[in-house]
């Protein structure tokens, strides 16, 4: 079967595997917000002195509407929000920080969005300040900052800079004018020179973009000419994501139609001509959707074999804790997940009720725990192995059945307690994972939940 083939077979819709059980997935039933409190206090008692923990932050503003984003956020240009906002996110700290004994060991603040740079430098100082009073910072800290490249100053850089940022994360995602046009996403090409530049001469050591493929009215020649502009400003690495088209949750998609999306053959070209501009570039494939320069950490994270995926995407270090603030935010405890509430409002409501904002959980099973060790593993490692008595599982043998499809169209290689993910199964990774997913097979949805694999 041909590449064309395998990417028609598998163009199905599939989670992007940032958790296991996926949010779609997780028990009716919430476990409840003490619950929750003793899986964060049981995790943290377990990891923070050896680990340290995980700070992801959602800052929801946005001056206008991305039209592909998948993303919760809130549009105005009403700069006042700000700092109410970050004190009610320092707020909810001090509720998670009531559970703890010792002091916290920061390993990783990741601020995400929205529009992280929507706020003044001066609140996001407000915020880091806070976040990090009283704590320890790990030795192996990395702060990292999602930005808008049309809005992004010196003096956000500087600030970031001085509190120990190194890492941002530049969202670009074409620079074809009618591509940005319909997307509402407008940056040109100097607006990021600019940033890199500047973010360079300050110090900063690593600099991703974010780059998309599938977008409405995207050409090969309109993405070949981005790439080639990428590759002359040489981020150290590059993510390079599918477009997922989920109308039915983000009506923002609704500006465009299915005729505006580029088909199936289309969106095949447009990846490989992409996957094969950045690996002729000099960057290594890492897991799913990103490459990276042999130079950054995520790369070396891979060839350790310490690369990690979690709710923030891929890591080149582990945490088994990864709290996060703010609305609409997912945390992480090792043993269950909570999601706070989704709306600026309620969850402000909440906070200031004295009250950790959570709506949502699960707590993991001992079968989750197995499956979400063998996802990831596929995801971060291209492999994953198990012992003899894992055989005895019904769900895990119903899992390596569904696997023999992919083994016989090469995407996989299978031994008798061991996968193995080759160079040409790297693209599939999503559908492989979903093979596994027991808790998928075991509720097939009724309706479409996740956007489409490739």
């Amino acid at each position: 079967m041909n590449s064309e083939e395998l990417i028609g077979k598998y163009h199905v819709p599939a989670p992007r595997y940032t958790s296991y059980p996926t949010v779609p997935y997780w028990d009716n039933t919430f476990m409840g917000v003490d619950a929750w409190k003793e899986s964060v206090r049981f995790s943290y008692d377990e990891s923070n002195s050896k680990d340290g923990i995980s700070l992801y932050v959602h800052l929801p503003f946005c001056e206008s509407l991305c039209t592909y984003c998948g993303c919760n956020t809130r549009i105005t240009r009403n700069h006042k929000v700000e700092e109410p906002y970050i004190l009610t996110v320092l707020k909810e700290w001090d509720l998670y920080r009531s559970i703890f004994e010792e002091k916290p060991v920061i390993k990783e603040i990741h601020l995400g969005g929205g529009t992280p740079t929507f706020f003044s430098p001066d609140n996001l100082k407000l915020l880091i300040e806070g976040l990090l009073k009283d704590a320890i910072i790990h030795p192996e800290a990395e702060f990292s900052f999602e930005a808008h490249p049309a809005n992004t100053t010196e003096e956000h850089l500087i600030t970031l800079f001085s509190l120990g940022f190194r890492r941002l994360s530049l969202g670009i995602q074409d620079f074809d004018p009618l591509v940005q046009l319909i997307i509402n996403r407008m940056q040109s090409y100097e607006d990021v020179k600019i940033v890199t530049d500047k973010a360079r001469e300050i110090g900063y050591t690593s600099i991703n973009f974010d780059l998309i493929y599938g977008l409405p009215v995207q050409t090969l020649d309109g993405l070949k000419d981005t790439i080639s502009q990428i590759l002359s400003l040489k981020p150290d690495r590059i993510a390079f994501y599918s477009y997922a088209h989920v109308p039915w949750i983000k009506p923002g998609q609704r500006r465009y139609t299915e005729k505006d999306l580029p088909s199936i053959e289309l969106k095949q070209k447009l990846y490989e001509l992409g996957r094969g501009m950045l690996t002729q570039g000099g960057y290594i494939e890492i897991g799913m959707d990103h490459f990276a320069l042999q130079t950054d950490s995520l790369y070396k994270a891979q060839v350790n074999g310490h690369l990690h995926r979690n709710f923030m995407g891929y890591t080149h270090q582990y945490t088994q804790l990864m709290i996060g603030l703010g609305v609409s935010s997912i945390s992480d405890s090792g043993y269950a997940f909570a999601q706070n509430e989704k709306k600026v409002e309620d969850y402000t409501a909440r906070v200031e009720q004295g009250l950790i904002p959570v709506f949502k959980g699960h707590q993991l099973s001992q079968d989750d725990l197995l499956f979400k060790s063998h996802i990831l593993n596929i995801m971060c490692k291209g492999e994953t192995s198990w012992e003899q008595s894992t055989l005895k599982n019904d769900a895990f043998q119903a899992g390596l059945e569904r696997l023999r499809l992919l083994q016989e169209d090469a995407l996989i290689s299978m031994g008798p307690y061991k996968l193995t993910v080759p160079p040409q199964g790297q693209r599939f990774l999503r559908n492989i994972c979903m093979a596994l997913d027991a808790r998928l097979w075991a509720n097939q949805p009724k309706t479409v939940m996740f956007s489409m694999a490739g």
